[in-house]
């Protein structure tokens, strides 16, 4: 059975830091393009970053460019997502996925977890 499970989620002050893990059992996920994916409250879920498989680069979305960035652990099994400068707009449930065929689209996911709320406030 795969699991993807996220931790690292918190409340936190705008321009404070975060790292979210995602930690799988079952899979391996060097052998996944892993995204990173957020949906505020009331919005849709949209995608924040991207590893591939091909060459492990990582993409971002405009809006969090320089701030988050993401990385592998391959003996933790685990995809973690660095966060700095937070901003109040990034809060949102923070989801990571699994994707075999390295589209990294919403729609294209195999596998996803359940999310950890982040929370940015003063």
């Amino acid at each position: 059975q795969v699991q993807l499970v996220e931790s690292g989620g918190g409340l936190v002050q705008p321009g404070g830091s975060l790292r979210l893990a995602c930690t799988a059992s079952g899979i391996t996920l060097d052998y996944y393009a892993i995204g990173w994916f957020r949906q505020a409250p009331g919005k849709g879920r949209e995608g924040v970053s991207c590893i591939d498989v091909r060459d492990a680069k990582a993409y971002y979305e405009d809006s969090v460019k320089g701030r988050f960035t993401v990385s592998r652990d391959s003996a933790e099994n685990t995809v973690y997502l660095q966060i700095d400068s937070l901003k109040p707009e990034d809060t949102a449930v923070y989801y990571c996925a699994a994707d075999s065929l390295d589209t990294c689209t919403v729609d294209g996911m195999d596998f996803w977890g359940k999310g950890t709320l982040v929370t940015v406030s003063s």
